[in-house]
């Protein structure tokens, strides 16, 4: 039986979840897309860093990579510096891909710990191609010579969250969605199903619909408010409340990389793109006024603000169920994290790809809205105990906010990891974890969580074996990265008005 060509997806909400989900609908199902939005309700806009998934999702649109960034204003991001938060004086990096490469049954960084044990090891960023590429300022997504394998550097972007909801307007538009200006004022419920029949706006507009995805931000209008679906509260793992943004301008080049800072009681961040640089300080406020907050921030700025500051209050934790009968939840009104990983994007992209291989054609089945919340639940928590992590393996002694966040109490499941790695530096990555081996190695090791042992399989490698093995990557690296033009430089041509078009660039690196 065919899928019912008139089938209505109706979305409330815009900003980057509603657009998201209106330009992927469009373009990859048969069903009528409406969304619904107001210009007077405005958008959140703080999250402007992505993490390399978000490249499958552009993909699949069949959006051009030079024209995304061009109209974004986006620069590329290789990965995301930590500052000060294994101690006020430290810096490392989470960067995107692998990190040296294994040998036999064993994972590099096994090797690695040996070497550092023995005092052969250099730092383990120096054997990670996308730090020593972000912190010579540089980026090439091809070659450096014809003929060449491409080197495993996985990229992202930093861009401008609200140019980017635009252009994906543009898209969904051109593939058939249709956008209508409005409030909500009130929601219709079929009186034998309980499920949303219609929203009603402020104008008398009645729009029905046969799906509802509700992409109305932290008020959850349809999820929450209509259908009750609680809320998980992680605020006494997580426990900042507020966030204050603010644009400044770019005194210099733009870095291939966020950047996010530890201050007294909580971070500040810092993403550069072509035309700005988006910055923002997230805070407990049981430790942080909003004016000192506002202080701090302004206080820590590349170049002169562009706007006043936006002040956000939230919660952080998940809806315990974000599809409900035909209602689906995006976004924040789906649940909060905040964007130390740079995962809010990301969790819109990967509800919208589980939502598509579970598309109902009619009635939702139980079943598969049962399987949908499992796996979001799933996802949401293994993000939650990555972010728990850096907060809790601080060395920011004597600060009254970081100095409980070192003491609470953890989800068993980050203790359990925590606890593997110390024994013998084991790392397991469940099949539907987003974050990698590679990416919990980073944080432990940054942080200062290092294992009492290494695994003993290491001994089997002879000492010169060893020594030859990390001196060749690292030389090995450093030839990749010595080839590649600079970050910005290669932004430019690649995508700037009266820049090398990229095929030309590809024909001649």
């Amino acid at each position: 039986m065919g899928r019912d060509r008139d089938q209505h997806i109706v979305i409330v909400g815009g900003g980057t979840a509603g657009w998201m989900a209106a330009a992927a609908l469009a373009r990859l199902t048969s069903a009528r897309v409406t969304l619904v939005e107001s210009d007077a309700i405005g958008t959140v806009g703080v999250g402007e860093a992505t993490i390399p998934q978000i490249r499958l999702f552009n993909r699949g649109l069949g959006i051009d990579e030079a024209e995304f960034l061009r109209e974004t204003k986006a620069t590329f991001k290789l990965g995301i510096e930590f500052a000060g938060w294994g101690a006020p004086d430290t810096r490392y990096m989470h960067a995107f891909g692998t990190i040296g490469h294994g040998a036999g049954l064993l994972p590099f960084h096994q090797y690695w710990l040996r070497a550092q044990a023995e005092g052969k090891a250099e730092p383990l960023g120096r054997y990670s191609l996308n730090e020593r590429a972000a912190r010579a300022l540089k980026m090439q997504m091809w070659p450096a010579k014809p003929g060449q394998p491409a080197p495993d550097m996985p990229w992202a972007y930093h861009f401008d969250a609200a140019l980017y909801a635009a252009y994906l307007r543009r898209h969904a538009e051109y593939h058939g969605a249709t956008r209508i200006e409005g409030k909500v004022a009130a929601v219709g419920r079929d009186s034998e199903s309980g499920d949303i029949a219609s929203v009603t706006l402020e104008s008398g507009q009645a729009i029905a619909g046969d799906f509802f995805i509700d992409c109305s931000g932290f008020r959850a209008l349809l999820i929450e408010q209509e259908l009750h679906a609680g809320f998980e509260d992680w605020s006494h793992w997580l426990p900042c409340d507020r966030a204050i943004a603010v644009p400044c301008a770019t005194m210099g080049d733009f870095t291939p990389y966020t950047r996010a800072t530890a201050r007294s009681a909580g971070w500040q961040w810092r993403i550069p793109l072509q035309h700005r640089i988006g910055n923002g300080l997230v805070y407990c406020s049981d430790d942080l006024s909003d004016d000192e907050a506002e202080a701090t921030l302004l206080a820590n700025l590349d170049g002169e603000p562009l706007a006043e500051p936006n002040r956000v209050r939230f919660t952080t934790g998940m809806r315990q169920r974000q599809w409900v009968g035909n209602c689906l939840a995006l976004g924040l009104s789906a649940g909060f994290m905040e964007p130390l990983e740079s995962t809010s994007i990301h969790l819109i992209q990967s509800s919208i790809a589980r939502f598509l291989q579970m598309l109902p054609n009619g009635r939702p089945a139980p079943a598969l809205v049962d399987e949908f919340n499992r796996q979001a639940a799933f996802e949401w928590h293994s993000i939650r105990d990555f972010l728990i992590l850096h907060y809790r393996a601080n060395g920011r002694e004597g600060e009254p906010f970081w100095d409980r966040c070192r003491s609470m109490d953890l989800p068993a499941t980050l203790s359990a990891k925590i606890e593997q790695f110390r024994a013998s530096g084991y790392i397991h990555r469940e099949h539907e974890e987003l974050f990698t081996e590679p990416g919990w190695l980073q944080v432990f090791v940054g942080q200062g969580v290092l294992p009492d042992a290494y695994h003993p399989l290491a001994d089997a490698m002879p000492s010169v074996d060893l020594e030859r093995m990390l001196a060749d990557i690292d030389r090995g690296i450093g030839g990749i990265v010595d080839s590649m033009p600079g970050h910005a430089q290669f932004l430019r041509a690649y995508c700037m008005p009266g820049g090398k078009p990229a095929a030309e660039m590809r024909k001649t690196a």
